[in-house]
């Protein structure tokens, strides 16, 4: 049978980093469906169609493809209609896309198929805002990973400038706080901790300490 790790917890938390080293020690599979609705917060820009457009994106919807698959280094990619745009999804724009763009119940349901399948047909570490709760409600283990505004929003600003971007402190906080409220207040499944998962905050570990903390916390209790 296999085993599926939920890993959920606000924009900036690490959960991306941390599952992706942590599924390395383990050999599991790491799906970062975050990712997925970045991919479809990007068509829409591109196509011009407003975050809360929802009539415009809901008919988008009915000409993309979003697949999540692996390069030649064994490292996940995101394919928007067979083109890889991995890269092109991480800016703070199109973040904010994504956020509105997950809100919208029918794009919710339109990738819940693609990520389940994915957890029946592998060992996995998945992360996300409602995996936990919503996608993978009989996940093996869940954690609920996050830090403070303020230190998310570093790391953030941090990885952002080591890809050279002209980026601000205060407008990269600015963007958490916003996705946060926006997560955690929209209709369909809202960001919030599982009833039985493992709440990990990692305001004061690095980032060793917090794949060993979490490494642990799955291996306690697979």
């Amino acid at each position: 049978m296999n085993i599926a790790i939920a890993i959920d917890g606000p924009a900036g938390a690490g959960k991306s980093t941390i599952a992706k080293l942590a599924a390395k020690e383990l050999s599991f599979i790491y799906v970062d469906t975050g990712a997925l609705y970045r991919a479809i917060g990007l068509c829409a820009y591109r196509n011009n169609i407003g975050s809360k457009d929802v009539p415009q994106i809901l008919k988008m919807l009915e000409d993309i493809r979003v697949e999540l698959a692996f390069n030649d280094k064994g490292e996940q990619i995101v394919l928007l209609n067979g083109e890889d745009v991995s890269s092109l999804i991480r800016t703070p724009e199109i973040s904010m896309y994504a956020s509105d763009v997950s809100a919208i119940p029918e794009v919710r349901a339109f990738l819940l198929d693609l990520q389940r399948n994915m957890a029946k047909t592998n060992n996995i570490i998945m992360d996300g805002r409602d995996i936990g709760t919503v996608v993978l409600p009989n996940a093996k283990v869940k954690i609920f990973l996050t830090a403070s505004a303020e230190v998310r929003a570093k790391r953030r600003f941090d990885e952002l400038i080591e890809k050279g971007m002209d980026v601000k402190y205060e407008d990269v906080l600015k963007d958490v706080e916003t996705r946060d409220y926006n997560d955690s207040h929209r209709e369909t499944a809202p960001l919030k901790p599982a009833e039985d998962s493992v709440i990990v905050d990692t305001s004061g570990l690095d980032l060793q300490q917090s794949v060993q903390k979490l490494i642990s916390i799955m291996k306690e209790n697979m």
